[in-house]
């Protein structure tokens, strides 16, 4: 027998892969099944983007350079000041990755230090459960910040104890946030910021979901802060783009630690394709193409509120990202509304618990079918929760 490593031996399966057995079943079974469990984009990546990476394949291919293209980082600078009117230097605050799932499951093995006590990582519940799966394989402990609808999904940062403050190396906030879809006001930002500074921990900010808004002002970033000092932020065209299968993002932020990992990715090997980043390029200097997406889910999100209102189900925060957090019926479990949905309307959505116990009570809907498929799901719904059943 292999032995296997704690971290390895300490994974839990991913939740969703039990969603994708459930999947495969029905429509093994010939069930038209609307899949509204994992937030995959499902539109059309934008065809000038898909141009520009098949104009970047060159006849021959190198390795690509772990700091990435100049002209990305330069990119992502110009993106990051309109968007966020923060000037950032492509060559000291930023660096290229793939995607952002890989660099926030791999940051933990970059700051824990157990022998100088920094052996903690504080994560939000509920919540992506990746920085906590990092940490543990990491050898590192973690500590959950519940995040609740009276508090509008904030985590109450004063209520954490100073000696927590203390052992904690990193601090994972992701707003707008999944699965809650809760957004987060730049002086909460702020504050922590300011937090993290004063107990020598870092501020990750996963903002994956920053340009998937519809009412009111645009979601803040932890970039917007002043001071980069111990703060990182994470982005990804995942969403921003439907490029989920390209893996291109970005980190910035503290030049010392963007340093740091520069030196690092040589070893590791994760920066995109040059093909990628070119056409990343291409992304990250367009917002007509996120407009017109956001429409498209602004369009989806009113016909499932008007649904559920008209039902009398309730949807909790819900004001950025392509999420619905939706309030379960008493006394059901999240886990138990899930399946009768997929039983009765071969609608899937995200058990609530499986983003942590503090998730029980409501169920995730990922906005990501199509058009088509968003009103036929509908309809179904409209059906079960007007027989009451």
């Amino acid at each position: 027998m292999v032995h296997l490593s704690p971290g390895m031996r300490s994974s839990d399966p991913y939740p969703f892969e039990e969603l994708d057995h459930r999947k495969a079943a029905a429509l093994a079974a010939g069930r038209p099944i609307v899949d509204f469990g994992v937030g995959d984009p499902r539109e059309e990546t934008p065809a000038f983007i898909r141009e520009a990476l098949k104009g970047a394949i060159d006849a021959t291919s190198s390795y690509p350079r772990a700091a990435g293209l100049q002209e990305l980082r330069a990119a992502i600078a110009a993106w990051v000041e309109r968007r966020f009117d923060a000037r950032l230097d492509p060559d000291v605050h930023i660096l290229p990755t793939m995607g952002a799932k890989e660099p926030i499951f791999h940051l933990a093995q970059s700051l824990l230090d157990p022998a100088g006590g920094k052996h903690l990582v504080t994560v939000t519940t509920p919540g992506y459960t990746i920085p906590e799966r990092g940490a543990r394989f990491a050898g590192g402990d973690v500590a959950r910040l519940s995040l609740t609808e009276p508090n509008g999904f904030l985590p109450d940062l004063d209520a954490v104890e100073a000696s927590t403050w203390d052992r904690t190396a990193i601090l994972w906030l992701n707003y707008p946030n999944n699965p809650t879809g809760a957004t987060a006001p730049l002086d909460f930002l702020r504050r922590a910021a300011d937090h993290s500074r004063a107990h020598d921990v870092l501020l990750a900010s996963d903002e994956a979901y920053c340009e998937l808004f519809f009412d009111g002002e645009p979601p803040a970033s932890v970039l917007q802060t002043g001071d980069l000092t111990n703060v990182l932020a994470f982005h990804t065209l995942s969403k921003r783009s439907s490029m989920t299968g390209f893996r291109s993002g970005f980190i910035a932020g503290d030049p010392e630690l963007i340093a740091a990992m520069k030196a690092l990715r040589p070893s590791v090997g994760v920066t995109p394709q040059e093909f990628v980043q070119r056409a990343s390029i291409a992304a990250w200097s367009d917002e007509g193409h996120v407009e017109e997406l956001r429409a498209v889910y602004a369009r989806k999100r009113k016909l499932f509120l008007d649904l559920f209102a008209s039902r009398g189900v309730r949807v909790a925060a819900s004001e950025a990202t392509f999420y619905l957090w939706v309030v379960v019926p008493t006394p059901t479990t999240s886990l138990d509304w899930s399946l009768h949905l997929l039983e009765r309307a071969d609608v899937i959505v995200a058990p609530g618990s499986f983003f942590g116990p503090d998730g029980e009570g409501y169920v995730r809907m990922a906005m990501v079918p199509t058009i088509e498929e968003c009103e036929r799901a509908a309809e179904a719904l409209d059906g079960v929760l007007g027989a009451g059943v």
